[in-house]
């Protein structure tokens, strides 16, 4: 992979602000037009500001069918996000609103402040029937911008009153803020968080991840979790072959010695324009290794980039995944751990007062 003459921009992941052509949009070479009109009266940045939208949307329960996942349906507070993963495969989704999934998806977000409102009103109809809701499958529920807007809190004071389940994914330690909320839902059985570590390299991270909390503090939070009694998952993802691989086994190590009752992996994912922005990514802080990543990433997913297809997306194949699946398993045995299936409690589901109704019981 021949090395880009630019430098890395500093903060962020991704390396360029390119727009897809998948939905007709024009090719510019600058991220958007407010970024176009910026520069013309003041001149190139010196470092990218982050713009929050306030969007209020119709519904806020997102529901799908797909065989690959453990949830039906999910809530995300936040379109974009300021963490800046460069392998985030939501990422694309800024493609819909004719914004760059480079520098737009983590400059350029969207907030939901009526989510709360929108979840009560949903959990209050009279033939909603209660499965636990995943918080962060998409974009973080606990990046930076939650501090201000603390919606992601919101929405667990909604659950909490109605005793409904969820689970939380993120990759900040922020979740801690919230130890509350989450600790009381835990005793209740209504809660499981899981956090990704990504590496143990905080250097890495900091190219990987720029916005995101280092990995010193997410097994720190993941620690604090496990003493409040809060059923805790390790996620050892994305595994980067020939650059995050290296710390599979000591991240599953670290997760035992805390007491993280759960472990799992998941294998790079480079839906659409992930793709061509990781490449860029590699061009930039590792070219002397970027053939070499990209040809374990394609021969773990039948010689292409990335695999879309259902029943296969999260199952990598070949001579690579299958030493993968092996030192993880070796790892996890050693460790004494597995993954588990953390079993959430619908059961006590009660619909929520709404409209200023106080509840009789």
């Amino acid at each position: 992979m021949e090395p880009t003459n630019e430098s890395p921009i500093s903060g962020r992941g991704a390396q360029s602000a390119s727009v897809p052509t998948r939905f007709g949009l024009a090719e510019r070479a600058v991220d958007g037009d407010w970024r176009d009109h910026m520069e013309a009266l003041d001149g190139p940045p010196t470092k990218l500001r982050t713009f929050v939208t306030e969007e209020k949307p119709r519904t806020i329960l997102s529901f799908n069918q797909s065989p690959d996942i453990f949830f039906d349906r999910s809530i995300n507070a936040y379109r974009g996000c300021e963490h800046g993963c460069v392998y985030c495969f939501a990422r694309p989704t800024h493609a819909y609103h004719d914004l760059s999934p480079g520098l737009d998806f983590e400059t350029r977000l969207f907030a939901k402040p009526n989510a709360a409102e929108l979840l009560r009103a949903t959990l209050a109809k009279p033939k909603y029937k209660p499965k636990p809701i995943a918080i962060g499958t998409n974009t973080d529920p606990y990046q930076p911008i939650e501090r201000q807007y603390r919606i992601t809190r919101q929405l667990l004071e909604v659950c909490l009153d109605a005793r409904h389940p969820v689970t939380i994914t993120t990759k900040s330690d922020r979740v801690i803020d919230d130890l509350d909320l989450i600790a009381d839902m835990a005793k209740r059985r209504l809660v499981a968080v899981a956090i990704s570590v990504t590496s143990l390299d905080p250097k890495l991270s900091g190219k990987l991840e720029p916005r995101a909390a280092s990995p010193a503090k997410r097994l720190s939070a993941l620690q604090k979790l496990v003493e409040a009694g809060v059923p805790t998952h390790c996620s050892v993802a994305p595994v980067i072959p020939a650059i995050t691989d290296e710390f599979m086994e000591e991240i599953v190590q670290r997760a035992s010695a805390i007491g993280v009752e759960s472990v799992g992996w998941i294998p790079l994912r480079l839906p659409h324009e992930v793709a061509p922005l990781f490449r860029e990514w590699l061009s930039v802080h590792y070219p002397e290794r970027g053939d070499k990543v990209m040809s374990i990433v394609r021969s773990i997913r039948a010689g292409k980039d990335n695999d879309p297809n259902f029943f296969t997306r999260l199952k990598p194949t070949g001579v690579w995944a299958d030493l993968f699946r092996a030192r993880f398993r070796v790892a996890c045995k050693r460790a004494g751990m597995s993954k588990a299936k953390f079993e959430l409690d619908c059961t006590q589901f009660r619909p929520p007062a709404v409209g200023g109704q106080l509840r009789l019981l």
